[in-house]
């Protein structure tokens, strides 16, 4: 029997590559949903490649312009995810939950309900709103992965240990563009020089945040979350070749590790098959030689620091976080603060009274996350400009 699968958010990066994945054993799946906010050529295509009946665009022009393109098709267009209900009559297989920003996180809380398994790809949804999504997980009886690279790894070599059993867990980092940048020279550098990473092929903000190392301090926040295991047990690590993911250091002595390509269809692929095959390069023992592990900079990676002063609450504070990182980040690619700013904004921002109250508040719903949000960026702007 085929696989079913929806996929919320399927024409950005990791949906691509979910779809790239799936297109391999077209026979093995069905896509029951696909999803998008404006790039309705890309789903079109996809749509037409999988024979996918229901779709949803958010973006109400794009909505109406793939209405007229599809008229005569036998295929349900809506508008926004309150449509699940008119999808779903019984529980589908699995989902990709990989719509970017504060908006994945509504409809990924919706759709748990609708599906066995879900692989969340959007970690403000988990940094922001993890308390309400493990709820609806412990009462739907989902099964949930996590399909970033280190989580995944994190959540491989734990593989439902007793979470007293770990001494300690070590995410690695690549240093992003600047590992060999004197810290003197960070003020100046360009917007171009910013989205190099060395690595990985990413979207604008995900290249910042590696290279300010915030996307760190967020998996950090994540792995916390997902696994219940107190944020002082986390550490990074430089690993310029991002070819080692995670360490995690038992009690009994034993450390594990988990090493694979720098390729998320690996991690995607094994959060949708269980025990199945996927080509893959050898072992690159030039690599697995020189893993040149090293201690992270707070000097160069200010941003770091951030973690010294959490504690293992879920709280409307890690939303503080997420949202006046964002509003740092996009002035910096629209050229209206220094690359080193960015650190320096966030933790002056961070630590207004105002802000810090909420580090007590756990969030009780979404709607409640994202008026809190909507505060904070403007306070980020009132800040900055």
């Amino acid at each position: 029997m085929k696989k079913k699968i929806a996929i919320l958010g399927s024409t950005g990066s990791i949906g691509k590559t979910t779809i790239a994945i799936l297109k391999k054993n077209k026979d093995k799946y069905k896509i029951v949903l696909l999803t998008s906010n404006k790039n309705i050529n890309e789903l079109i295509k996809q749509s037409k490649f999988f024979n996918v009946k229901n779709l949803i665009v958010t973006d109400k022009k794009k909505f109406n312009l793939l209405k007229k393109k599809l008229i005569n098709k036998k295929i349900n267009i809506f508008n926004d995810f309150n449509s699940f209900n008119k999808i779903f009559n019984n529980k589908i297989d699995y989902t990709m939950s990989s719509i970017s920003g504060l908006e994945g996180l509504k409809p990924t809380l919706d759709i748990i309900k609708f599906t066995k398994k879900i692989a969340i790809a959007n970690k403000e949804s988990i940094i922001c709103g993890w308390n309400l999504i493990n709820q609806k997980l412990i009462k739907y009886k989902t099964i949930f992965i996590p399909v970033d690279s280190e989580h995944f790894s994190i959540w491989s070599l734990i593989n439902n240990s007793n979470k007293d059993t770990i001494d300690e867990i070590i995410i690695t980092a690549s240093g992003g563009p600047f590992l060999k940048t004197p810290v003197k020279n960070l003020k100046n550098v360009s917007i171009s020089q910013a989205l190099k990473h060395p690595n990985w092929a990413m979207g604008k903000k995900i290249s910042i945040d590696s290279a300010t190392m915030m996307n760190k301090v967020f998996e950090v926040i994540e792995a916390q979350k997902i696994f219940n295991i107190s944020i002082k047990k986390f550490k990074i690590l430089i690993h310029p070749r991002s070819y080692l993911h995670a360490i995690v250091k038992f009690n009994n002595g034993l450390i594990k590790m988990l090493i694979h390509d720098t390729n998320m269809s690996i991690p995607i692929f094994n959060s949708i098959n269980d025990n199945e095959e996927i080509k893959t390069n050898k072992i690159n023992y030039s690599i697995l030689n020189n893993l040149s592990l090293s201690l992270i900079s707070k000097e160069k990676y200010p941003s770091i620091k951030i973690l010294e002063n959490l504690d293992n609450r879920n709280s409307l504070y890690e939303t503080a976080i997420v949202s006046v990182n964002d509003e740092l980040v996009s002035l910096f690619i629209n050229k209206k603060i220094k690359f080193t700013e960015i650190s320096k904004n966030l933790e002056k921002i961070l630590n207004y009274k105002e802000i810090l109250k909420f580090k007590h508040k756990s969030p009780k719903n979404f709607e409640e996350i994202i008026r809190f949000s909507k505060y904070v960026r403007l306070k980020t702007l009132e800040h900055c400009i």
